[in-house]
Parts: structure tokens; C-alpha cells; sequence
């Protein structure tokens, strides 16, 4: 296996990259530069290798009828203090940010959503670390980004193993801090997301104590602004973004390859830790409804963050979703793609 030094530049990427679906666009044409034809200007909120990128490599951003204004932010919770703002009209973000902002009493609504395989989401320990369990894990020092869907993979991963919260050192650290405090032993264990599980996997420098297979929802989401949907042309560009992210999200499934080189080159990802980021979680999201599965899995994230006082107070997670872009897309629950051959 090859070496890859753990450099913190690469790793600092979003908290939620969109990634793909099991079938869509199987060819690209020439990108156009997101000028559209129409005087309707749709504000994107993206993340660096996110919505952009993958949309111009799907061919999916010629022939706009409206323009679209990019803004580029580090991670999900930012995005949708834009969002409440009403400085962007729409972004992707992961499972749990938007029951942070929810729980602020945000002017957020979600729109859309994406089943991935959970396996990115990652306990990880030193290679040579003595835990082998979560159970092992009391009295340790862990980190994680606070509001992440890897805040919420370490309470739902230490209750299974029967432990509280209480029983852990939570250390509450983005990222970039996180890894330094992981690869100099501040810390024992370092609760975290794809593309910086297969970073430090691929390192040799660590290994999966437990990921999120089973524990957590594997959702992510499009996030609107209230003020947009409730202009009726503002809100058919919102629809027509959403579709064209599905069909790039199909593009991606059936072109890892060709996906990891451009992610690699938006990131500064090493090529081979992005392909297996896209192999392990990322390309293995799939279109799905905002049914009430998908709600329930989302208000028992945000019914868990209450309980525990992170979050200032209780709420419907329902009251904060929009339904009208559903279609005929399967239910929440529907398997996430594999790139695994079936045995």
C-alpha cells in the first residue's frame, strides 16, 4: 500500500461533498459558465469540490435558463447561517447541520435528499492504539467537529456500546485541529467523515475502531431559504437545480474515476485517497425522497441533541421540510449504492 502523508491542507475539505447516484447522465458535454440564458440569478452556497465542481464535470450546468452565483463556504453549519440570511437561496449539507440551525429557530427549509453508505463515517484510532472496542473508549480523549454528522455517530456509536457521553473526554475541534491533535497522541480517538477516513486509512496511520453502518442515516441534504421557495420563479429554479444535481449525482456512480480526478484537483486530495473516498461513501448516494422516514431519522438526531443540551431547544424537524420536489424518487430508505462486486 502506498504512503500518503497526512497534510493538513488536504484534509481540509466540507463537511458534505455531494456525491452520486446508482444511474444518470452517462456523458458530458462542454460546460457553459454558469451564465444561463434568463435574468433570474439562483445563490448557490457550495463547498470547496462540492455542487460546482461536480455539476460542470456532469455536463449538467449548460443550458441554464437562469445564472447561478456561486459562494464558497468551509463547511455546513456557515452555509445555512447564509441560508437564514437569505444571502443564499439554496446548498448541500450533511445530516446534522440542519438540526442545529433548526434548533437556533433558523429560516431554513430543506428540500431534497441523498442516501449514502455510511461507512466513511469513522471512529478512528492509531494504528497501534490498544482500543479495540468502543466500550474501551471510557475515560478517553475523542474529538469532533461539534453540529458534524460525526458528533452524532460518536453519541448513537457510544450508546450502543452502552456507554453516556459523560463517560468521554469530548474534545470539540474542526477538522484541521483535529488531526494535528490525532497524529501527535492529544487526543486517542478522532470521530470523523469520508474524505478524512480513507486520508488517514490509506496514511497507515490509523484504523476504523467502528464506522456508521447501522447507526446513523446516511442522509444528506439540499437546503433552501423560505424566501426563495416562496417566490414561485425563484423556486422552479430551486426544482430544476435539484434535478440537475440528481442526474449529476447518476453520473457520478457510473464515472468514480473520472470524478476522483476532479475532486483530487478541486481538494488537493491525493488521486487514490479521493477514489476511495468515492468507493467507500461518497459516489454511493443515491436521489431519495423527503418522506417520513427520512423526517423521523432526522427529529431523533435532533430529539438526541436536545436531550443532551446541545441544541437550545426541542422542535418538529417536519416543520422545516418542503415536500414538493419528492416526484416519484424512492424512499429514504432505499440501499445506497455499492461499487463491492455481489458475492
Amino acid at each position: 500500500m502506498k504512503s500518503f502523508r497526512l497534510s493538513t491542507a488536504a484534509l481540509l475539505l466540507p463537511l458534505a461533498l455531494l456525491a452520486s447516484a446508482c444511474s444518470g447522465a452517462s456523458a458530458a458535454g462542454p460546460s457553459s459558465n454558469s451564465d444561463g440564458e434568463g435574468s433570474l440569478v439562483l445563490n448557490v452556497g457550495d463547498q470547496k469540490g462540492g455542487a460546482e465542481a461536480l455539476l460542470r464535470v456532469a455536463g449538467e450546468l449548460d443550458d441554464l435558463p437562469y445564472r447561478i452565483t456561486w459562494s464558497t463556504f468551509s463547511s455546513g453549519p456557515p452555509l445555512l447561517e447564509a441560508v437564514n440570511a437569505g444571502a443564499v437561496d439554496i446548498g448541500s449539507v450533511g445530516n446534522t447541520p440542519p438540526v442545529f440551525a433548526a434548533g437556533a429557530d433558523s429560516k431554513i427549509t430543506v428540500v431534497s435528499a441523498t442516501h449514502g453508505d455510511s461507512a466513511g463515517e469513522a471512529l478512528l484510532v492509531p494504528k497501534d492504539s490498544p482500543l479495540r472496542g468502543v466500550k474501551d473508549l471510557k475515560g478517553k480523549r475523542v474529538a469532533v467537529a461539534q453540529g458534524s454528522s460525526a458528533h452524532f455517530q460518536l453519541i448513537a456509536s457510544l450508546e450502543k456500546a452502552g456507554l453516556p457521553l459523560g463517560d468521554v473526554r469530548v474534545t470539540l475541534l474542526q477538522p484541521a485541529d483535529a488531526l494535528a491533535a490525532f497524529t501527535t497522541g492529544k487526543v486517542d480517538a478522532w470521530a470523523v467523515w469520508d474524505p478524512y477516513t480513507s486520508q488517514v486509512l490509506l496514511s497507515g496511520k490509523g484504523r476504523v475502531l467502528t464506522d456508521g453502518r447501522g447507526l446513523v442515516n446516511g442522509l444528506g441534504f439540499q437546503v433552501a431559504a423560505p424566501a426563495a421557495l416562496a417566490d414561485p420563479a425563484r423556486a422552479k429554479a430551486v426544482g430544476d437545480f435539484v434535478e440537475r444535481l440528481r442526474r449529476a449525482q447518476g453520473w457520478v456512480f457510473e464515472h468514480p474515476e473520472d470524478w476522483a480526478k476532479v475532486w483530487a484537483k478541486e481538494t488537493g486530495l491525493p488521486y487514490e485517497v479521493a477514489l476511495a473516498a468515492v468507493k467507500r461513501s461518497n459516489g454511493t448516494r443515491i436521489p431519495v425522497a423527503l418522506d417520513d422516514a427520512a423526517v423521523a431519522s432526522e427529529q431523533r438526531i435532533a430529539d438526541t441533541f436536545a436531550s443532551l443540551g446541545l441544541i437550545p431547544r426541542t422542535f418538529r424537524f417536519a416543520d422545516y421540510v418542503d415536500r414538493r420536489f419528492n416526484k416519484d424518487l424512492p424512499p429514504s430508505t432505499t440501499p445506497a449504492c455499492s461499487y463491492r462486486k455481489a458475492s
